[in-house]
């Protein structure tokens, strides 16, 4: 039972995101929001979580995983709740801010009940594991709530979003164990983040992780406003393009779970693989800028390229920078997630002020981005010091 609550810990994580963008022409509609406020509903979430989780990791070192993702969890209800005030965009902003803040807890803090359990092999079999449970929740996701937004409208995807904290929040009550507490008490200051930030190594590995993971969500976050409204792809159908990208994810997390898991793996190797399935997910988005593409099959499948490319640095290079130093996982994984979602938040607010109906101008973040993250695994894998963990 402690892995289902885990596991519903990471769904919730997952489809946080997922399940109410397919209601974004709805809302636009709604309270006659422009593109930029529309992409705020993400921005705001992020910085909500961002400022949490530099003080989820430091509170979890030293008071214990348990509380805290509680604590987490019932903040994120009541935002829920407040997200479904119809009446002002303001409430809405102010929910989705709260989301932020306590979703944070639980998606730091899951894997490291994993993290604090077991050694570096098995955490990057059961990383592959949770990867593909969470991808797969993600892949239906969208789905559901492009089917949610049509029958039950956008307020029908925040309740779905209520009821599944609430189901977590029991969970987490009754079935994650409260672990014994470390004998000396880290102290939560802020120079306990700039040591961290002073190891090179482990900044490299963070950064990387970060440009790897950031285009993923940027394409998410506009695919809604591209695709439903300019491209005319019905609500029905637009949860299959974007579900189909987390469905890959999972399914390849998975089999490369097992892989991992049943044979001795070259950590060069592997990455040099990532390396030109990103080279290659670039030559194809380029070509899609170059021709100004309105097929939304095509720029899917562009993308799909580059998540494939994701599994592999994903499932390997995490438990690595998680354990980089053992004492401070908690704060570790709050340095790589608060980084993605401010560059996340950034790339997302650009691209929305960019955004003119096209294609081209979310391709080149996009493929910037992939660009940034090719070079950073460049430096990775020729860094001796991470190649011989």
């Amino acid at each position: 039972m402690i892995l289902t609550a885990v596991i519903l810990m990471d769904l919730l994580t997952g489809i946080e995101f997922d399940l109410f963008v397919p209601s974004f022409p709805q809302l636009q509609t709604h309270f006659s929001l422009t593109p930029f406020w529309v992409e705020a509903l993400l921005s705001v979430n992020f910085i909500g979580y961002c400022i949490s989780l530099f003080f989820v990791g430091g509170l979890a070192d030293r008071y214990g995983r348990k509380p805290i993702i509680l604590i987490g969890l019932i903040t994120f209800v009541i935002g829920s709740i407040l997200c479904l005030c119809e009446q002002s965009f303001d409430f809405l902003l102010i929910g989705r801010f709260l989301q932020g803040i306590g979703i944070a807890a639980p998606a730091i803090l899951s894997f490291l009940i994993n993290a604090d359990t077991y050694p570096i092999k098995q955490q990057q079999f059961l990383m592959a594991m949770l990867n593909g449970s969470l991808n797969t929740a993600a892949a239906a996701a969208p789905v559901f709530g492009s089917y949610i937004a049509l029958y039950f409208h956008w307020q029908g995807n925040f309740t779905a979003l209520l009821i599944l904290g609430l189901i977590t929040l029991v969970m987490t009550v009754f079935f994650i164990p409260s672990y014994k507490l470390p004998t000396h008490k880290e102290v939560i200051l802020p120079q306990k983040y700039i040591q961290l930030i002073q190891s090179r190594p482990l900044m490299l590995l963070i950064t990387t992780l970060l440009f790897i993971f950031v285009p993923y969500w940027i394409f998410v976050g506009m695919s809604p406003l591209l695709y439903i409204k300019d491209f005319g792809v019905s609500l029905q159908h637009f949860g299959y393009y974007q579900g189909v990208l987390a469905l890959i994810f999972a399914i390849g997390s998975i089999l490369y779970g097992f892989i991992i898991k049943n044979s001795n793996h070259n950590l060069k190797n592997m990455l040099s693989i990532t390396l030109w399935i990103f080279i290659v997910s670039i030559i194809m988005l380029v070509a899609l800028i170059i021709s100004n593409s309105e097929n939304p099959v095509w720029i899917t499948f562009a993308i799909i390229v580059f998540v494939i490319g994701q599994i592999i640095p994903s499932t390997l290079l995490y438990p690595i920078c998680l354990n980089f130093i053992p004492q401070a996982k908690g704060r570790a994984s709050a340095i790589l997630q608060g980084g993605r979602l401010i560059v996340t938040a950034i790339g997302l607010q650009i691209a929305g002020f960019f955004y003119v109906g096209s294609f081209q101008n979310i391709g080149i973040i996009i493929s910037s981005f992939i660009l940034i993250a090719v070079i950073m695994l460049f430096f990775v894998i020729r860094n001796r010091q991470l190649m011989s963990i």
